[in-house]
């Protein structure tokens, strides 16, 4: 087999697949050409190409969300590594473990004049959860300790990304033979800590409260979680309340926040304010549950999980239990066996009934705009697909649907930034090429990320909706800029681009649509699968529409239909 020359890149590739990193996204460049040969040339690592280095490092988190392992994204020395940044911050937020390896000159040219070369140690410190620094000169087994160490941080029971520096000298693309060996991924499994006395006594006096009500953020699916949380459900003192997002699906919990609050009037908040609140998963896309939840704080608010636990989100954290969710659920589940306290979580519930059949009757009756089409999309997905969310108005108007139970939901709601969205749907689409994945993304979003499409990859299981309502929605949706005289320009920098031509200069199909009609006729095409064909983008034009006007009479009407 071949490899670099170099002992220590050797010793970073073979560490690498210990670790369980089988997949490594590569972007062009001299610096880092002895990892890039070593990586491409071990038989049991999987490499990807993709130029630009900002869509590189998301199309890589892409692939870690959908395969929950390590995947590392290499660059060359210099401003290429700082165009990682965003992916980084995002995997950590996330708690992803992507992880980055960049190329680095020698010591005594940093801050030289050398060309390309910046100070890289400590650019991600505040959003990693390692760093090393690896020297060519390094040992074998010094560089196999320093890695194995960083990955047992990013794979720790929070994850999170870790940052591998090393420093390159020329020559820099002389290979030599070594052993063809399989390399085995280590044991790293880690004995999940448990709930102490003391907080098992806490939990007995706590859910004895009447108003009990758990709050679900971002997931990845899991079947342990949602069969705990079935159970708890038939205790009607606990309210459920998840995001699509949350990818937990029942009738017994109440999926559309946003829709439900909606039915509580100013007079009956208290009521519906919880005593004891319990949270777990990630970032919680609705803004007015936060709204909620500060203006009317519980009595006890319980934090549960390995991940910031020191994260105040409602300024009302009384406790951070740090064990699984799954474990804590188990032991709320035995605790709560036939101690119902009230109604409170049926009451919620009965609200959320009567606004999912309010608002079907609006939807019926609505007219064209971002929230229909929005509708008729998430109907389309196939089943058992996975459905990528970009932010901004996008994920905000999915939350406003019952999700599908066989589906996969995506968003990167970390640091909820609009860039990389397509990327990370091309990376998941990479890694799962035997399944569907869809991505509705908005046309900021999509024209900020337009480099995802710059790849050698056809993606025949690939399709983007891409909706163009003119610019940023977002900025119409949310109160406080619509106001502003410098809305139009600066905040919803309204425009008038579209991507037809954009997807001709990438060879990817496009279909165009401007109705309804226009959608639905175009969809039998637009899902057929073709192996030797591409991703397909089909651009769906709501500029003329008072979007933003359609949102406000939904949410006015929810609680007046009748």
């Amino acid at each position: 087999m071949i490899s670099s020359d170099k002992i220590a890149v050797q010793s970073l590739v073979e560490s690498c697949l210990m670790a369980g990193m089988k997949h490594i996204v590569c972007s062009p460049g001299s610096r880092n050409s002895p990892i890039v040969i070593a990586m491409d040339e071990h038989p049991q690592m999987n490499c990807i190409l993709i130029h630009d280095e900002r869509s590189a490092a998301f199309v890589a988190l892409g692939m870690s969300q959908v395969l929950n392992e390590p995947v590392g994204v290499v660059c060359t020395s210099g401003s290429a590594m700082l165009n990682y940044y965003p992916a980084v911050a995002e995997a950590f937020y996330q708690r992803i473990p992507l992880v980055v390896i960049s190329a680095d000159r020698p010591e005594k040219w940093i801050n030289q004049g050398d060309g390309q070369t910046i100070v890289q140690r400590g650019v991600y410190t505040n959003h990693i959860e390692a760093e090393i620094h690896i020297d060519e000169r390094d040992s074998f087994e010094n560089v196999q300790s320093q890695v194995n160490a960083a990955f047992e941080k990013g794979l720790a029971w929070s994850k999170g990304p870790i940052h591998i520096n090393v420093a390159l000298n020329e020559p820099l693309y002389q290979t030599v033979e070594v052993e063809d060996k399989e390399i085995e991924v280590r044991n790293t499994k880690l004995s999940l800590p448990t709930l102490s006395n003391a907080q098992l006594e806490k939990i007995k006096e706590g859910i004895r409260l009447p108003k009990k009500l758990i709050l679900i953020g971002q997931l990845p699916k899991n079947e342990v979680i949602h069969s705990r949380l079935i159970e708890l459900a038939n205790d009607p003192s606990y309210a459920i309340l998840v995001e699509n997002t949350s990818n937990l699906v029942s009738q017994k919990w109440i999926h559309c926040i946003d829709r439900t609050l909606q039915m509580i009037s100013d007079d009956e908040l208290k009521e519906f304010a919880p005593d004891l609140l319990i949270t777990f998963g990630g970032a919680v896309v609705s803004k007015r549950i936060k709204a909620f939840f500060r203006a009317n704080k519980p009595q006890i608010h319980w934090k549960v999980g390995f991940d910031f636990p020191e994260m105040n989100t409602y300024e009302a954290l009384t406790d951070s239990f740090q064990v699984s969710e799954s474990s804590f659920l188990r032991e709320l589940v035995n605790l709560s066996d036939g101690l119902f306290t009230s109604t409170f979580g049926a009451k919620w519930k009965q609200r959320d009934f009567i606004a999912q059949e309010n608002a079907k009757s609006f939807l019926e009756k609505a007219p064209y705009s971002d929230l229909t089409v929005h509708e008729l999309i998430i109907d389309t997905i196939p089943e058992n697909g996975h459905f990528h969310m970009a932010n901004s108005s996008v994920v905000r108007y999915c939350q406003l649907f019952d999700p599908i139970a066989s589906i996969r939901y995506y968003s990167n709601r970390g640091t909820s930034g609009i860039d990389g969205s397509t990327s990370t749907a091309v990376g998941a689409a990479l890694a799962r090429p035997e399944d569907y994945h869809v991505l509705i993304t908005g046309d900021v979003s999509f024209f900020y990320d337009s480099n995802a499409l710059w790849n050698n990859y056809r993606l025949p299981n690939l399709r983007i909706f891409l909706i163009n309502n003119g610019g940023g929605g977002i900025f119409n949706i949310i109160k406080g800029p619509r106001t502003s005289k410098q809305n139009s320009r600066y905040f919803e920098a309204k425009h008038e681009f579209e991507a037809r031509d954009l997807c001709a200069g990438f060879k990817v199909d496009y279909f165009r649509a401007s109705t309804i009609a226009e959608i639905e006729n175009q969809l039998e095409d637009f899902y057929t699968y073709d192996k030797d064909g591409g991703m397909k983008v089909m651009e769906i034009d709501t500029r003329t529409c008072e979007n933003h006007l359609i949102l406000d009479d939904y949410f006015q009407q929810l609680n007046t239909i009748k």
